[in-house]
């Protein structure tokens, strides 16, 4: 695993522990989807079906595959070495990339406005410096906007283990406000 890629891991498992005690669990999968809802007001029922559908799919799928000893939680050690295994967490990354990237497109266009954008991330927990760092590195528009498609790929390429020099790599990496 590249040490971008360990970086990413590192901060995931930092925003994933939503309730901050130390370990990733349903309840915290259930903190995450709720701030994220918050921020979606705008989104049609579908979308934010989609999104809550995708933030319990990766928790299942984190908790089958990673919950070593079963009991009911994810330590930072059953979570590091394998949870950027495209094998075991591809499909999962897929449905999240989509409906997060669908989810900042309430009108359908096609594209994703920065304010949205911010608020949805921000939600999530990264940092807004970070956070509008990254925007920027996909190259928005001249109305300051990103397609869905942009913002999927770059969520896919994430958790990558092997990507480095992506744009999310600035969700990690200290950025000046």
């Amino acid at each position: 695993m590249r040490i971008e890629a360990a970086k990413r891991v590192e901060l995931v498992f930092s925003l994933f522990d939503a309730n901050g005690n130390g370990v990733i669990d349903s309840g915290d999968f259930d903190l995450m989807t709720d701030r994220v809802l918050e921020a979606a007001t705008a989104s049609d029922d579908d979308a934010k079906a989609a999104i809550r559908a995708a933030f319990r799919r990766y928790w299942t799928t984190l908790a089958t595959e990673l919950d070593a000893n079963g009991d009911g939680v994810i330590t930072v050690d059953e979570f590091r070495p394998f949870v950027l295994d495209p094998e075991r967490f591809g499909p999962t990354i897929t449905e999240f990339a989509q409906a997060l990237s669908a989810l900042g497109d309430p009108n359908g266009d096609g594209l994703i406005e920065r304010p949205l954008f911010v608020s949805l991330m921000t939600a999530i927990g990264f940092e807004e410096a970070n956070i509008h760092a990254l925007f920027d590195a996909f190259e928005p528009d001249a109305q300051d906007r990103i397609t869905v498609a942009t913002w999927a790929a770059g969520i896919e390429d994430y958790y990558a283990p092997d990507m480095a020099g992506i744009p999310g790599d600035r969700l990690v990496a200290a950025q000046a406000v």
